[in-house]
């Protein structure tokens, strides 16, 4: 009965069972909803009209398979002299092939498209049910999952694919997107909309909320993982710096695929810089063409686009690209807070969600969720990634006394655009909504519904939240505290299975910041899903904004036997400690990271044996600590 108790509350906590998703007959509005996607989700077609044209992007498997097999004997002493250290040759045989693949969708040095290019655009031939009946295996539909979940509440018909020419920059999808609503609006007769953007469409959502909003043709704006503020990859690549975080890369796929077992260890030790000098010398065989759009400007971060004006157009050309993206960086973006909470104070729900705590793929060490800054998307401070704020942190702004630092004091969301209105997510990667039924339910609440309208609203879905994807494998939060913190009444640490399919047991537990002990005895076999309470001894602090680390280290049925995940709290039980230090300081989360030397941990690092070494300190000194 304990048990069942137990994972009822575990789950009401973490997944939010009382959320929109089952009192799906309460809250529903009754608008449209428009599904702005991200970049390049559009297909592109030659020549005036769609219907006639070939399609120019999204290539077919046959296409890529020939232009290989016509380079077969190239691609062959490429990869020879990559073995040699030489990444030039297969970088020009690739280069030359993608330029020539990419060469209809190129645009003039004044950012007008080279070629003539359509695609469908009226409301009317794409909404779902449209787009449905024209198309039969359905690859025009954009955001597949999120799609049939809003059409199961408002029916096809009433859900639209929005679709753009993405080369041309935010402001100008932005302008069609405020065309596009007039035609929602007057084919449903409705006096307003719901918003769903992902990624570079939660750039244009923004953009269109930032120009458009005053007209008020919107309810519900939902912007997940929102290249607001630039996307770190556009910048690795154009100043030819990338460093691909393979690891990262792997885990990326696995929360994508919601897989259980862990691959990133078969990348840990292995030396694959051969990959970065292949892409860094591919540049400048594939940037001729894409230089000249003027989203791949906007994609550039607010700190970094003069220096890459300087690379990218060293020539003297592209000025009057630049004259748009110099608007977007300087004039649009900067406003973007004072518009986006003028949307909101006039009565439109708005919503950015965004995952935080992964450098980004291409090698920028700087909080992101893999693709997109976090600072850029949401316009919090965010620390060094690696670092964190001191004890006692003071948030920028005070928000009326409302806390808006995260529980790792990494995050500082009161210099958001919408302190109020953003969800911070760490470890979700770029575009991992759906993958994770948090996010999910999450998202379709906001869509759909008028129940959340910010994020105090609903105690299942905090500000800031752990992420409970299935491909990290364990969640733990305290008893009696908000999710992230450890409140004076805390007498329990929950911990969750959250995969589908294998048993998981605590070996042990760890707290970096509070002498705590855990009772690990029920804490055995684990059934998937299922919730245990592991009682603590000790003391909670009497303080608060103070930084406590948790890592329980586990074992599963997996490929990975053995593994470890480190949560971060925030003490919360008391007066705040002092800030005696309004630096960083190093966001230490494991024992065996507190107690070596930072060159000792990186050499590790290096050779792929760090995660070795902090598995096995870390039992070894929680045991060595409950004998002794």
């Amino acid at each position: 009965m304990k048990k069942l108790v137990s994972l009822i509350l575990s789950l009401s906590i973490l997944f939010g069972v009382c959320s929109f998703a089952v009192s799906a007959d309460e809250g529903i509005t009754e608008y449209p909803v428009v599904i702005i996607p991200g970049v390049a989700a559009a297909e592109l077609f030659l020549g005036d009209d769609p219907e006639t044209g070939e399609c120019v992007w999204h290539f077919s498997t046959d296409e890529i398979i020939n232009r290989v097999l016509d380079r077969i004997a190239e691609l062959g002493i490429g990869l020879g002299a990559l073995t040699l250290g030489n990444a030039k040759v297969i970088a020009k045989t690739v280069g030359v092939e993608m330029a020539d693949l990419f060469e209809e969708i190129a645009c003039n040095d004044d950012g007008t498209s080279k070629y003539e290019i359509s695609y469908y655009s009226s409301a009317a031939e794409t909404s779902t049910a449209a787009l449905k009946a024209k198309f039969e295996d359905n690859y025009m539909i954009v955001e597949k999952e999120f799609n049939e979940m809003f059409c199961g509440y408002v029916g096809e018909e009433n859900v639209f694919n929005f679709f753009c020419d993405w080369r041309m920059g935010a402001e100008s999808c932005a302008t069609e997107l405020d065309a596009y609503i007039q035609q929602v609006k007057e084919i449903t007769g409705k006096e307003k909309v719901n918003l769903y953007a992902i990624s570079h469409g939660g750039q244009i959502g923004a953009t269109y909320l930032n120009l458009f909003g005053y007209k008020g043709d919107v309810d519900n704006a939902c912007l997940t993982v929102p290249a607001i503020g630039g996307a770190g990859i556009a910048y690795d690549l154009a100043v030819r710096d990338v460093h691909l975080d393979e690891e990262g890369l792997i885990r990326f796929i696995e929360q994508g695929f919601n897989s259980e077992e862990d691959f990133e260890w078969l990348v840990k030790a292995q030396q694959l810089g051969f990959l970065d000098d292949v892409f860094n010398e591919l540049v400048p065989y594939i940037m001729p063409v894409f230089r000249s759009w003027v989203t791949i400007w906007d994609f550039m971060p607010y700190n970094q686009y003069e220096e890459v004006k300087d690379i990218l157009f060293a020539d003297g050309k592209g000025k009057e690209i630049l004259k748009k993206s110099d608007r977007y960086h300087y004039e649009i973006v900067p406003s973007m807070g004072e518009k986006l909470q003028a949307c909101v104070d006039s009565g439109m729900n708005i919503s950015i969600l965004m995952g935080y705590g992964e450098k980004i793929v291409s090698g920028m060490e700087e909080h992101s969720d893999c693709i997109i800054l976090t600072h850029g998307a949401t316009g919090a401070k965010c620390a060094p990634l690696g670092k964190r704020f001191a004890d006692g942190y003071v948030q920028v702004n005070d928000c009326g006394g409302k806390n808006k630092v995260s529980p790792g004091m990494d995050i500082d969301a009161s210099t958001a655009y919408l302190p109020d209105n953003t969800w911070f997510i760490d470890g979700m990667f770029h575009g991992m909504m759906h993958p994770t039924e948090y996010s999910r339910t999450l998202v379709e609440t906001l869509v759909i519904s008028d129940k959340i309208t910010d994020v105090y609203s609903d105690p299942a879905y905090p500000q800031f939240m752990a992420s409970p994807s299935i491909s990290q494998s364990v969640y733990a939060q305290f008893n009696n505290s908000v999710p992230g913190y450890i409140s004076g009444d805390a007498d329990a640490l929950t911990v969750t299975n959250l995969g589908v399919a294998s048993e998981l047991t605590v070996v042990a537990i760890t707290c970096d910041g509070i002498n705590l002990d855990f009772d690990l005895s029920n804490a055995k076999n684990i059934a998937p899903g299922e919730s245990v309470n592991v009682a603590i001894r000790g003391d909670i602090p009497e303080k608060s904004r103070a930084v406590a680390n948790i890592t329980v280290y586990f074992k599963t049925e997996n490929l990975a036997p053995l593994n470890y995940r480190t949560l971060a709290f925030t003490i919360d039980n008391g007066d705040p400690v002092p800030n005696t230090n309004h630096g960083f300081v190093d966001a230490e989360t494991t024992p065996f990271e507190r107690d070596f030397d930072y060159r000792f941990v990186n050499f590790l690092e290096k050779l792929g044996l760090k995660e070795v070494a902090v598995l096995f300190y870390g039992i070894i000194t929680s045991y060595i600590k409950i004998l002794f």
